[in-house]
């Protein structure tokens, strides 16, 4: 359950901090949260898909150390995150 690369350079494009950005906090948790979207999709056709549902949940708790990594180191980059992302409410 994998994005494809366009989607991906997409994502980078728009969330990086410069053109070959792949590896900043930000871009991270953009990719996990195209992921675990695609993932919900899923499983509303495959409620039964446990081990998909084990990597989701690693997914999520990924996502979350990131998103608290970026709040501790940069607060203002975690809000324009999450609210570019439309994570927390």
């Amino acid at each position: 359950m994998s994005i494809s690369l366009a989607r991906k350079a997409e994502v980078r494009k728009d969330h990086g901090r410069h053109d070959s950005d792949t590896g900043s906090p930000e871009v991270q948790i953009a990719v996990l949260t195209d992921r675990i979207k695609t993932l919900q999709d899923h499983f509303a056709d495959h409620k039964h898909d446990h081990s998909s549902r084990r990597g989701l949940l690693a997914m999520v708790s990924r996502r979350n150390s990131l998103l608290r990594y970026l709040q501790r180191k940069n607060r203002d980059s975690y809000l324009e995150t999450i609210k570019k992302l439309g994570l927390r409410k």
